[in-house]
């Protein structure tokens, strides 16, 4: 998006924010790009106020981006994501009758299926901290230092379950249940899971939890005693990757995609998938199905005499 235009107060903007944030438990990413995109749309209508628009300057708007402006569909949605959420809001607060925002037809968004690791590829990855270390420690027979160990339980944590990279930085000790093999997950809009973690992930982080010398309610912690950052374990993937010979673009959320695509893969079903995911629609899971299919394609196209 362009630079935020300098306006005056808006009180209407910064209670919605607020609640976005406060009520609906949005993360800091969002609540900065709803202000963002909103801030934009009302620079264009600075004599009017929020409640004085009517659908037709929304679809004179979404002409303007797709067409003059040539922005991608992703773009334009998500500007359009945040004005239906702040009229939504409105209509709920009693302010407007209806939302003025609904009936436009937005571009759609190129089917794209989600990138994700093999079997194989998340083993190497998920070794890559303990590797690297013996590779540059002389003594590597000692066990790693507590800093090597985290990054492991933090790799098996995020594809044993499938967490989103939001809610890895949150996790407190309280949310772990290593006796019975679980995570308590708060995700989107303060949603609560509860996740079944794997026996090597377990395992994993035990070793990291023995080890650590720093005390406090966060599981994954910095060298400073403070909340691991999402930025610090971005850069750390990305050395892993590049270490274990894999691409170095692939996100934290490629290993959420994995996870999907892998218990699919398996037989598990859509709805399960859905539940340890904390998608709150079932669309949004079957996605990975997709990839599931096109995978059998593969190998039938490969392997079937007539195929």
């Amino acid at each position: 998006m362009a630079a935020i235009p300098s306006l005056p107060p808006d009180p209407a903007l910064a209670e919605f924010l607020l609640q976005l944030e406060q009520g609906r438990g949005a993360s800091l990413h969002t609540v900065r790009n709803y202000r963002q995109a909103l801030v934009e749309f009302k620079a264009r209508h600075p004599e009017r106020s929020w409640l004085e628009m009517k659908p037709g300057d929304f679809k004179t708007y979404l002409y303007q981006l797709a067409r003059e402006q040539k922005l991608g569909p992703s773009s334009v949605r998500l500007r359009f994501a945040a004005l239906r959420t702040f009229y939504k809001h409105a209509v709920r607060e009693g302010k407007l009758e209806a939302n003025p925002t609904l009936g436009l037809t937005l571009p759609k968004l190129p089917r794209r299926l989600p990138v994700f690791l093999n079997r194989q590829q998340v083993v190497d990855l998920i070794e890559a901290p303990v590797k690297l270390w013996r590779k540059k420690e002389k003594n590597a027979k000692r066990l790693p230092p507590w800093p090597v160990l985290r990054d492991m339980a933090w790799l098996e944590l995020f594809y044993s379950a499938g967490l989103r990279l939001s809610e890895l930085v949150k996790l407190r000790h309280a949310d772990l249940d290593l006796a019975q093999g679980t995570v308590r997950v708060l995700g989107k809009g303060r949603k609560e899971r509860l996740c079944p973690i794997g026996g090597p992930a377990v395992s994993a982080l035990r070793a990291y939890l023995d080890a650590c010398p720093l005390e406090s309610d966060t599981v994954f912690l910095s060298g400073r005693d403070r909340p691991l950052s999402g930025r610090t374990i971005q850069v750390a993937l990305k050395r892993y990757l590049m270490f274990a010979g894999l691409d170095a673009s692939v996100s934290p959320h490629k290993l959420r995609h994995s996870f999907a695509t892998h218990l699919l893969d398996e037989g598990a079903d859509l709805r399960s998938v859905q539940e340890l995911l904390g998608h709150s629609q079932v669309t949004t899971t079957q996605i990975y199905t997709s990839v599931s299919v096109e995978r059998l394609k593969r190998v039938y196209d490969k392997s079937h005499p007539r195929a």
